[in-house]
């Protein structure tokens, strides 16, 4: 281990830091934790869902009143959202996952401060 090396360590370790590597791997591992919790509340809330639509079903068949067919109706938006939403989830982890295996991106911008005559006259000195 070189001397910057170990200054480096000495300084992170004091500070209490990890190395960038680490943290992009504790960044990825928080990503898939969020996720896979974020999907199990969605499924948990979709089946409950499934259960009180059966439930009010029956309610509403044995009462033939109009606020409780609202109320199936709603209900009956209210876990179709939930499933588009669990399939945003998803597709958002997707394009996460692009995103941190597409590797970084290098933009370059050049700028030429000069005449359109000095530029020429470069461009022909370098043929």
């Amino acid at each position: 281990m070189d001397t910057s090396s170990q200054n480096h360590d000495v300084i992170a370790n004091s500070l209490d830091l990890q190395p960038i590597e680490d943290n992009k791997k504790a960044a990825q591992d928080n990503i898939v934790d969020d996720y896979e919790y974020a999907r199990g509340n969605m499924i948990a809330v979709i089946e409950k869902g499934q259960e009180a639509l059966s439930g009010i079903l029956d309610v509403a068949g044995m009462s033939q009143h109009p606020r409780s067919y609202e109320v199936v109706a709603t209900l009956v938006k209210a876990v179709a959202d939930a499933n588009k939403d669990l399939l945003e989830l998803a597709k958002k982890r997707k394009d996460l996952e692009k995103v941190d295996n597409g590797g970084p991106q290098t933009v370059n911008n050049n700028l030429y401060l000069g005449s359109t005559a000095d530029l020429l006259k470069l461009l022909k000195d370098n043929k």
